[in-house]
């Protein structure tokens, strides 16, 4: 069984990952499923028989992900504005499954949540989630999960994807690493999180500046010195940064 799981942060560039994972060709994708459970009450998959399945808890999502990892390898990528409470209360569901985190540098991280969300809160913002949830694997595979950077995967993404396919055991496809633009399916329920993937065609270092920052403005300055520590902690663990 191959099921790969990517955990992240709001707006880590993980979209854009998820998006080079779909144009391979040889592996499920499945995006964002906790978050789409949490928000929507229910998450759409592939079905073993090529059709799709509706699951409405996470024990029935990690199941039907177990049994599609079976016939191929899967690729799932969720975001960590929540503490998915069943992952440390059911580690046993997960710990067959490959781990690996993404993390961005915070300060442009919070700033972009904030331009998607301004009402975002601290708890949202993901990095001490991840932590906890890097250590709990950590502990329930005995396998220390990797850690990929957003900026080394922009500065390099053969390097990136190289090593991470690597470390998964998928095969490395360099002609996945550019795609056409365009709107997926899998983006449609939460679609203004994922603008910036639907126009991408490839790993591009985003040139935006945000009205509100870590600099300027004191509660997001006060979200970044909360995550910060994480985030340190995070990518203390990451085999190259930038």
């Amino acid at each position: 069984m191959t099921v790969v799981a990517l955990w992240a942060h709001p707006r880590a560039v993980s979209t854009a990952f998820v998006r080079m994972m779909m144009e391979r060709g040889d592996v499920t994708v499945v995006h964002e499923p906790m978050v789409l459970l949490t928000d929507h009450g229910e998450a759409r998959l592939p079905a073993p028989d090529g059709g799709e399945s509706v699951v409405r808890s996470p024990g029935e999502l990690f199941r039907s992900l177990a049994e599609l990892g079976r016939q191929g390898p899967v690729f799932f990528k969720d975001t960590l504005e929540y503490r998915y409470a069943h992952l440390f209360d059911h580690p046993e569901d997960v710990a067959a499954f490959r781990h690996t985190f993404i993390v961005r540098d915070p300060a442009r991280a919070i700033a972009s949540h904030h331009a998607v969300k301004p009402e975002v809160t601290c708890a949202e913002i993901g990095y001490e989630h991840q932590w906890q949830l890097f250590t709990h694997l950590w502990r329930t595979t005995g396998e220390r999960p990797l850690v990929l950077t957003a900026e080394s995967l922009l500065a390099d993404p053969p390097a990136a994807v190289r090593a991470y396919c690597e470390h998964t055991g998928l095969e490395y496809r360099p002609e996945a690493l550019s795609w056409q633009p365009g709107e997926r399916t899998e983006w449609e329920q939460n679609r203004r999180w994922h603008l910036d993937a639907i126009a991408s065609s490839g790993f591009h270092a985003p040139d935006k500046e945000f009205t509100a920052n870590v600099r300027d403005d004191p509660r997001l300055r006060a979200f970044h010195a909360h995550h910060l520590p994480y985030y340190e902690r995070l990518v203390e663990h990451a085999p190259t940064t930038a």
